[in-house]
Order: structure tokens, then C-alpha cells, then sequence
């Protein structure tokens, strides 16, 4: 009788959204170049860094290609004597013509209650929709899993993409996605197994992963 195979070990991904920018609550800059992180933000990377060094078997940190992620993910890869890899799987969501727009005039918007309420259904104009972004960020991290078996990693991104990954794996529809608050530098903690994924932290701020048995 054939043995049956072994499925792979549980991997633990650290899910961080970049630091605070000089346009943070105010515009959407979306996928444009050439955004830094403020000096609250830079703090913000150093203090996420400090927390994620005293976790055990962190083998990789990866990063949208954007400047504020790489700049927060680079504390974080050094404090573990790690290089930052790029992976464009966790880029922004493309806003398309919104993109660099300030959040007061969209919110003045017909649409702006579609993405609110309804964001299944839209698409930014000239670019992409919540539903292909949630796909894209839900494949990359599957693929990043699969390179990892057994490992813990953390992946540098933005507020939607980890808000729409999260509710992918809390089997939460994408029209409740906005429900999800994910600050600036927090961590979100998923496992993900053969069984399903389980969220272990959500917009995680303080020093509650180490209650998380990762140290």
C-alpha cells in the first residue's frame, strides 16, 4: 500500500504595512515612484524591526518594489542579517486615474460608496480592480508559502492588499474587507497549512508576538 505523501509544514507569515508617509490619510499614491517614509515612519520600520528580531526561524523578508515598503522592510532584513527580496506580487493596488488623487475629493465621489460598500464590484478607472488584486496578493503569498515549508516569513505590502489577503483568510467576503484596519507598521500573523489558513494576529502594534510562540 502506498504511503500517503506528507503534506508540507505549516509557514508562518508576517504580513507588515510599510511606515508612515509624508501623504499618509491624505492622498492615494497608489503605485506612484518616489514617496519615502517620513521620520515617524522610519521610527515606525526601526521599532517593527526590533519586535520581528527576537522571533526564531525568520528566513526571508520580502518587499513590494515601492520605496516606503523596501525602506521598512530594510530594518527588518538587517536585524535578522537578511537581504530584502522584491517580489512585485505585493505591490500597491493600481489605482489608475485616481492614483495621487487626495482622499477629501474622492470621498466626494458617487463611486467612493462603491468602494466602500461594494468593492467586489470596482474597478479604478484605467486600472485594477479589488478582485484582481486580491487574487494577485493571495497567489503571491501562496507561492512565497510554498518556498518556505515549515518557515517564517515576513512580506513588506500595503493597507488593501493585506487588508484583502486577511479576509481571504478569515473567509470573509471581499465586500467586508474594509472592515479590516491594518495601520502603519502594524503585523498581521497568518499560518497557513494544509488545513487552511488561521489568523494568529491582526494590525498588531505592541509586543503580542511573542505571545504567538514565534520567540
Amino acid at each position: 500500500m502506498a504511503k500517503k505523501p506528507t503534506p508540507p509544514a505549516p509557514t508562518m507569515v508576517l504580513l507588515v504595512r510599510h511606515g508612515q508617509t509624508p501623504t499618509t490619510g491624505a492622498t492615494l499614491p497608489g503605485r506612484a515612484k518616489g514617496l519615502h517614509l517620513a521620520d515617524s515612519g522610519v521610527a515606525q520600520a526601526q521599532a517593527a524591526a526590533e519586535r520581528i528580531a527576537g522571533l526564531k526561524n525568520v528566513a526571508a523578508v520580502y518587499a513590494s518594489p515601492l520605496e516606503r515598503t523596501r525602506e521598512t522592510a530594510k530594518p527588518i532584513a538587517a536585524a535578522r542579517g537578511l537581504k530584502v527580496q522584491i517580489h512585485r506580487g505585493l505591490l500597491e493596488c493600481e489605482f489608475g486615474d485616481w492614483t495621487g488623487a487626495k482622499l477629501s475629493d474622492l470621498r466626494k465621489l458617487p463611486e467612493w460608496r462603491t468602494v466602500q460598500s461594494y468593492p467586489s464590484g470596482f474597478r479604478f478607472p484605467n486600472g485594477e480592480s479589488f478582485a484582481e488584486m486580491q487574487t494577485r496578493m493571495v497567489g503571491t503569498i501562496d507561492e512565497l508559502v510554498a518556498r518556505h515549508p515549515g518557515q517564517t516569513i515576513v512580506a513588506v505590502s500595503h493597507a488593501d492588499p493585506i487588508k484583502a489577503a486577511l479576509a481571504q483568510a478569515l473567509g470573509t467576503h471581499l465586500d467586508l474587507f474594509q472592515r479590516i484596519v491594518v495601520s502603519p507598521c502594524s503585523i498581521s500573523a497568518v499560518l497557513y497549512s494544509s488545513g487552511g489558513p488561521a489568523v494568529l494576529a491582526s494590525n498588531s502594534t505592541g509586543d503580542d508576538l511573542a505571545r504567538l510562540g514565534l520567540s
